[in-house]
């Protein structure tokens, strides 16, 4: 499957407040955002930001470097026209997350909202926990929000991996320590309820040594 065209069509075919994971705000992601980046300065990078506002919220709060990564080009172009003059301020980066190359160590925070629970291969999360591990600065922070334990299966007519708060954290590794997490309940514009596990972990100071050669072994139910 092309990635790229199946998120682009998605884009295209729903106006940014019908797609699923809609939210106005995302109020969990920018309390954590908030605890863990005290710096305004501080280098965040919002993965599969998509047309998200958290790149609202987060100008409005002063953050100063802000990077919004996506694999379609489209929300990436839905977000600029929505911010304006604004969207200069701000680095877009169009890419899959697990093919492309992040600079190293160019990030205190790293955010994702839904995208490393469509991970159902073992390469694929591989390529993205060495994405993190090359990307973020050592005693940085890693906030990722998948689908909790009993959330959905699918979405946007792709298999998903659901998480709880272990497994979560077995993936990553024990060079990320886990700092908090949050189980919330989304309401998706249809009126559905989603179970959210929001997940906070620090960088440890040595992660990038022995992290970058290891496969994260498959998640239960991802046969």
């Amino acid at each position: 499957m092309d990635v790229q065209k199946h998120w682009n069509r998605i884009y295209l075919e729903k106006a940014p407040e019908a797609v699923s994971w809609y939210t106005p705000h995302l109020e969990a992601s920018l309390a954590f955002i908030r605890q863990a980046a005290a710096e305004r300065s501080s280098a965040i990078i919002d993965v599969g930001g998509g047309e998200s506002t958290l790149v609202d919220d987060l100008i409005s709060l002063g953050f100063e470097n802000i990077t919004v990564l996506d694999v379609s080009q489209t929300a990436i172009d839905v977000n600029k026209r929505r911010l304006g003059q604004a969207a200069t301020g701000v680095c877009w980066l169009a890419a899959d997350i697990t093919r492309t190359e992040l600079k190293p160590s160019a990030y205190d925070l790293w955010h994702d909202r839904a995208v490393f629970h469509f991970l159902t291969e073992a390469g694929d999360r591989s390529a993205y926990l060495q994405q993190v591990t090359r990307a973020v600065k050592p005693g940085g922070h890693v906030i990722v929000a998948t689908f909790g334990s009993e959330g959905p299966t699918k979405c946007s007519g792709l298999d998903v991996v659901r998480y709880d708060v272990e497994l979560l954290r077995t993936q990553l590794g024990d060079h990320f320590r886990l700092v908090d997490s949050l189980t919330s309940m989304h309401r998706t514009p249809e009126g559905k309820m989603q179970q959210f596990l929001y997940c906070h972990f620090r960088v440890e100071q040595d992660h990038q040594s022995s992290r970058l050669d290891q496969t994260p072994e498959d998640p239960p139910g991802t046969d």
